[in-house]
């Protein structure tokens, strides 16, 4: 056997790339899989610092029916813990306790609007609809990772009965694909309390995507270890199965004519198939089409052209800080994760018009009209909050507390500012304006004395990941979506116009998450797997 050919070369070693590798070499393929950054996990990884254990990426990691049936049918042993959310506007913290918290939500805001309260009722008459949507579509076991072929009591007795619930509940989910501001504009005309629901998910947001987030608030998981546990089990499994995996490995070229792939270190390996995993507009700049049919190469160009024509979604700043205090005051304050908005003014122009007139000034807009525009934001902004040693106190050094503190922050703005050469200081200054913001508003003086402070940026993940724009959840949901976009036709997300050469992942499906870029693995895995039988029975 040539060492340098392979049945499957696996381009990206986060989880959609680890969950096919751990299903073709559980089939049998000889996998390789290659990875440009020094980790596995992709925007999923977990890292320790100083005796802190920090999560880079996802914060908790949403079941969705998905999670645990893919660890039961892998035969892979992760403890999951809970990990209970909280909802924060100024001195108000609601823990997502079960589905009656969401009521007190809503009483908060009618607290806090009073002029509104119909409007708030009319909003949350909304989320109870999405929330029992979302009840038949995640709280069902994915039946993908079921046998139900062999199984016919699960079969009739329950399959088909939930596929029926399924089908009409997705029928209703394709109705609200309305971005998020202009389905809350249509049913409040308080700017704020629109606001305050909307910035907690991205720009243009899908209505559906962003009020289920009510149901997957109560539905996350924690790792004991935290969230890079659980690409390091895939990692095992892969390679207890005979798979390979090498990091630092980054793809400059692929010829698909001759099938094969090479890396920025020199190293060359052939395929019968190639699975790419990561950002696609890095797959396409990576194509050397020569001796490839006309035909094929004009579906090549069609596509490439759609793939550049759009960009990456939001990306966040993150801080990460360890304080000389117990988690026992934070728990005392909120649960481990937690949505916090230290003003029920709301964002309203900052991060629409007002930004875009900053960036539209590109490097004539000066330090000083930067810093006004950030002072402004991280007064009115939704920060997610993580405490990872509050769901393991493992994570932390005795008596002391890390934490996780992000905001959606723009890419192209970090961006400018790298331009005009002054990116550390801009950095350092988010630091203490967000550490500054929170600790006078909800954690009073628990963070003023940090004995572990540092940070990333947008333009950090994209160096980082290869992610374009530092996107987290793969495209913008302000430009046509280059890849499918709709739940039942995500099968076929995995395929490209490039011969031998398939995709999965959170670029490759839209909207993305945890839960499909595993559901993508899966079906690139099962789609390979489905036409290599069919070729041997032919």
């Amino acid at each position: 056997m040539n060492p340098g050919h392979y049945d499957m070369v696996i381009v990206g070693a986060g989880l959609s790339g680890l969950t096919a590798g751990a299903y073709l070499t559980k089939a049998g393929y000889r996998v390789l899989i290659l990875e440009k950054s020094p980790s596995y996990g992709g925007l999923l990884n977990s890292f320790s610092k100083d005796g802190f254990v920090f999560d880079a990426g996802a914060r908790s990691i949403e079941n969705s029916g998905i999670i645990k049936p893919m660890l039961k049918d892998l035969d892979i042993e992760l403890k999951l813990l809970e990990s209970r959310v909280s909802i924060g506007i100024e001195s108000n913290i609601i823990d997502m306790e079960s589905k009656q918290s969401i009521d007190q939500y809503r009483q908060t805001l009618e607290t806090l609007y009073p002029e509104h309260k119909e409007d708030v009722q009319k909003i949350f008459r909304v989320i109870d609809k999405t929330y029992r949507e979302m009840d038949v579509i995640y709280g069902f076991e994915n039946p993908v990772f079921k046998n139900f072929r062999q199984d016919r009591r699960y079969l009739f007795k329950e399959l088909l009965p939930w596929m029926g619930r399924f089908l009409l509940a997705i029928l209703r989910m394709e109705r609200m694909q309305k971005p998020i501001e202009s389905y809350l504009a249509g049913l409040t005309s308080n700017q704020s309390l629109a606001d305050l629901i909307a910035q907690h998910f991205f720009k243009r947001t899908p209505t559906f995507f962003a009020l289920g987030y009510f149901y997957v608030y109560l539905d996350y998981l924690y790792p004991k270890g935290g969230t890079g546990e659980l690409p390091q089990e895939l990692v095992k499994k892969v390679r207890s199965q005979g798979g390979e995996i090498v990091v630092n490995s980054e793809v400059a070229t692929i010829r698909p004519a001759e099938r094969i792939v090479s890396t920025v270190a020199g190293q060359q390996y052939t395929y019968d198939k190639l699975l790419w995993c990561a950002d696609l507009k890095s797959l396409y700049r990576s194509l050397d089409t020569r001796n490839l049919p006309s035909v094929v190469n004009d579906s090549i160009a069609h596509e490439s052209k759609r793939i550049f024509a759009s960009r990456g979604g939001d990306s966040v700043f993150s801080l990460f800080l360890g304080v000389d205090k117990p988690p026992k005051a934070f728990a005392d304050i909120t649960h481990g994760h937690l949505f916090y908005t230290p003003s029920r003014q709301g964002l309203g122009e900052t991060h629409l018009s007002e930004l875009k007139k900053l960036l539209a000034k590109g490097k004539t807009a000066s330090k000083k009209e930067i810093l006004d525009w950030v002072d402004k934001y991280c007064s009115l902004t939704t920060y997610e909050i993580s405490i990872p040693s509050l769901r393991d106190a493992d994570l932390s050094p005795s008596g002391k507390t890390g934490l996780v503190v992000s905001f959606l922050l723009e890419y192209d703005l970090v961006r400018l500012v790298s331009e005009t050469h002054w990116y550390d200081e801009f950095k350092r200054y988010l630091e203490e304006s967000m550490i500054k913001i929170l600790d006078r508003s909800i954690f009073h003086g628990l963070l003023n004395s940090p004995i572990v402070q540092f940070s990333s940026s947008p333009m950090g993940i994209e160096k980082r990941f290869g992610s374009s724009e530092g996107g987290i959840t793969g495209w913008t949901f302000e430009l046509p979506s280059p890849v499918v976009n709709k739940l039942p036709k995500i099968a076929s997300s995995v395929k490209t116009p490039i011969p031998d050469i398939y995709q999965c992942g959170q670029w490759a499906y839209s909207p993305a998450g945890i839960p499909t870029a595993i559901l993508t693995g899966w079906y690139a895995a099962d789609t390979i797997c489905t036409q290599a039988k069919k070729k041997q029975k032919a």
